[in-house]
């Protein structure tokens, strides 16, 4: 009788090495047979050979540390082959809880005095001034309603999309990402229009505006379409 075609793994070659692709439909014991079968029958020089990286993606399946284990243990088999990474389309629940944080927006009410730092995850709504000498920073955005004279640094985990908002920006320095502006006294002044700072894609360094053209120069800030 012969042997039925089994396609639960899909072996890939590529210029940098092989893909190994798993069903994310079938049971993971049939993932780990196949595997098996296919990496100790004859696979001619597309597994044999120098050193081979081996890149697994599992789909829409999450892998625990034990089938992580079993995975390498197949592929111990073949020992010109290195696993260099797992890729998985399914984030774990601290990663998921972390995404959350990202996406939050956090609001305060209060006073930012001098020699006080506020480290926010995600967005910040602040209700309030930032002193000379205080500073708020978040991974998202900065909204200050209130007079910004201290320090605010958006992005700080490195999103350069962000943007710093204020009532009045008279900030002593103003960092988005990794890009920092210390030079307060060029800002254009806009009177008494609500001002927003932000990195020019053309000029790579941070540019200040009036609030009302964020939907043109940031439009991705728009959640509603």
């Amino acid at each position: 009788m012969a042997q039925k075609l089994q396609h639960n793994v899909t072996i890939k070659g590529t210029k940098d090495g092989l893909i190994l692709l798993l069903d994310d439909t079938c049971s993971f014991e049939k993932i780990i047979e196949e595997l098996f079968d296919k990496l100790t029958a004859d696979s001619g020089q597309l597994l044999n050979g120098p050193v081979i990286s081996v890149k697994v993606k599992t789909g829409n399946r999450y892998i625990t540390a034990d089938q992580e284990h079993k995975l390498r243990e197949v592929l111990k088999n073949k020992e010109n082959l290195i696993i260099e990474r797992i890729e998985s389309d399914v984030i774990t629940k601290t990663e998921a809880e972390e995404l959350r944080k990202d996406a939050q927006v956090v609001t305060v009410s209060k006073i930012v005095r001098s020699g006080q730092v506020l480290d926010i995850k995600g967005d910040l709504l602040l209700i309030g001034d930032v002193n000379p000498g205080g500073t708020v920073m978040a991974t998202g955005n900065i909204y200050v309603l209130g007079i910004l004279k201290g320090i605010a640094h958006s992005g700080s985990s490195g999103n350069e999309d962000t943007i710093i908002a204020a009532s009045v920006m008279k900030p002593s320095q103003l960092r988005i990402a990794n890009h920092i502006n210390r030079a307060p006294d060029s800002y254009p002044d806009f009177g008494n229009e609500m001002e927003f700072a932000y990195i020019s894609s053309e000029e790579e360094q941070i540019r200040i505006d009036r609030i009302s053209a964020v939907h043109r120069l940031k439009p991705q800030l728009n959640s509603l379409v």
